[in-house]
């Protein structure tokens, strides 16, 4: 049976890696580990976006090393969202709350300018080619990673309607009831990150070495 996986590169950060030494995550070998071996993994589509440098300076580079290492699994193709950066006023939540706890700053505003960054297309991307996919016949079987609720009519579509099987791989210990509950099998990915590294350095196939960031 052909099995194509759907990774919201950015609902997988967030949820399972940021806090982690386990950035440097294999997706072929986490699929090979954490689902059944009756089927093959024929294509899996990880969906990013290039990020910006104005929180962490080093952000671009190292995710453009990972997204590197991505291009040497030879069935891994990388779709990519917008990575926005703005500047917005947002009302402080009443009673007021600071960090670090004691901190006031006085008088107190109403309203601060903060800088917002939003990710934009990932999750629409992720969910037109997941119900492309399976109304098309790319695949027999079907594993998203996300915990992204916006994925719920996507993924009611090629369960229901397409009447495909669809495992939700999540990253999440709570993993998000509507897509619980249409998924045909919910697996829990946390198990899997310490064996599904790269390898340290990865090696391209021109011979060439790419090096995992030192803080990950």
């Amino acid at each position: 049976m052909r099995r194509v996986v759907y990774v919201d590169g950015f609902n997988l950060y967030y949820r399972a890696l940021k806090n982690t030494r386990r950035k440097w995550l294999n997706l072929h070998a986490l699929c090979e580990a954490a689902l059944p071996k009756v089927c093959n993994v024929v294509a899996i589509n990880y969906y990013t976006a290039r990020v910006s440098g104005s929180r962490n300076p080093a952000s671009p580079m190292d995710q453009n090393t990972y997204l590197n290492a991505l291009g040497t699994l030879p069935n891994l193709r990388i779709h990519f969202g917008n990575f926005q950066v703005t500047n917005a006023w947002m009302h402080l939540a009443q009673p007021l709350q600071f960090w670090p706890p004691g901190a006031s700053p006085f008088p107190v505003p109403e309203s601060i300018c903060v800088v917002k960054t939003e990710e934009k297309g990932s999750d629409v991307n992720l969910g037109a080619h997941l119900v492309r996919d399976a109304f098309a016949g790319a695949f027999e079987h079907a594993v998203i990673v996300t915990n992204d609720t916006d994925l719920k009519e996507p993924l009611w579509l090629a369960v229901q309607e397409a009447n495909l099987p669809v495992t939700l791989l999540t990253p999440s210990n709570n993993p998000a009831k509507t897509l619980r509950e249409l998924a045909t099998h919910v697996r829990h990915l946390s198990p899997y990150l310490g064996v599904s590294q790269f390898p340290d350095p990865v090696i391209e196939r021109d011979g060439k070495l790419i090096a995992k960031p030192a803080d990950w």
